[in-house]
């Protein structure tokens, strides 16, 4: 086996600085559950959604991550924050080991256009290894509507991929089913940690590599704490889920070149058929004010 404790922490968080409220949570999580060897929180977790809390990187609200992970010995994705690079602002991943160090970064790559503005996409994927266990996949909220992420990760050796987000709209089914497919496609465990109170509406889910519901959270605030074996996920890939599909493989071996990515998205007279990425209007637009004849 290759025992691994993950505790995601779906928080109840305020449009504020959190950094105080997180980093408590972080120690009576540990203090309360020793076993647990990573804490996953939601994106934008730190200060909420408004970019005036922008900082750079490292920067003060990171070193007080930094700090949480050394005292409470864990593995720590703090969610996200916004990071400022000169004029541009991205929506930024740390990932900080036991010790209290950085050793990876990841900017989101595909921020929730139109609604998103302002935030400038990032262009690298980030895995990163624990050692004697294995290695751990980055992807941030809307990335995961976007397959080709997730099987990018996979195919940089992820066998978990760790998920924060931010979801406060109805759509939090889909996605919850799109990182249940994500896992079983890629036959990787899925950790998909979402907020919870005013900046979200919590569900999050742990699924595993055959799609196996691992948890779903409700609401509110859930300390979400599972130990994967990723020797599990060895075995799903070498057999098969119930010993039945072996998808990876099979992507392998198949000589094919997919059209959309040997000619680009561009080429499809289906896309450009879209039109632009744009926030949907009325259907219904404002009538001219009604005239009162009085009588």
């Amino acid at each position: 086996m290759r025992p691994f404790g993950i505790a995601g922490l779906q928080l109840e968080l305020a449009r504020a600085d959190n950094c105080d409220r997180i980093v408590a949570e972080i120690a009576a999580v540990k203090a309360r559950l020793p076993w647990v060897d990573m804490i996953v929180i939601g994106e934008l977790a730190l200060f909420g959604a408004g970019v005036s809390n922008a900082q750079s990187l490292p920067g003060p609200a990171e070193a007080k991550m930094c700090e949480a992970a050394r005292a409470a010995g864990v593995w720590l994705v703090p969610g996200s924050l916004f990071e400022t690079v000169g004029d541009r602002v991205y929506n930024t991943a740390p990932v900080i080991d036991p010790g209290g160090q950085v050793v990876a970064r990841y900017r989101k790559i595909y921020p929730f256009r139109p609604y998103e503005q302002g935030v400038t996409a990032g262009d690298e994927f980030v895995v990163f290894d624990v050692p004697d266990v294995g290695r751990f996949g980055l992807s941030i909220c809307y990335d995961m509507w976007f397959p080709e992420t997730t099987r990018t990760l996979t195919w940089m050796g992820a066998e978990v991929i760790l998920h924060p987000g931010m979801t406060n709209t109805i759509d939090r089914d889909a996605e919850l089913a799109i990182a249940r497919a994500s896992a079983v496609t890629n036959q990787v465990y899925f950790v998909d940690i979402n907020v919870a109170g005013s900046l979200g509406v919590g569900k999050s889910g742990v699924f595993g590599p055959g799609g196996e519901v691992i948890h779903e959270a409700g609401s509110g605030h859930e300390v979400i704490a599972v130990e994967l074996d990723l020797d599990h996920v060895t075995r799903v890939r070498e057999r098969g889920w119930h010993g039945l599909g072996q998808p990876l493989k099979s992507l392998r071996d198949t000589p094919i070149e997919f059209p959309p990515y040997r000619d680009g998205f561009a080429a499809s007279p289906a896309f450009a058929d879209l039109g632009p990425l744009e926030k949907p209007r009325s259907a219904h637009p404002a009538s001219p004010a009604l005239r009162v004849v009085k009588t």
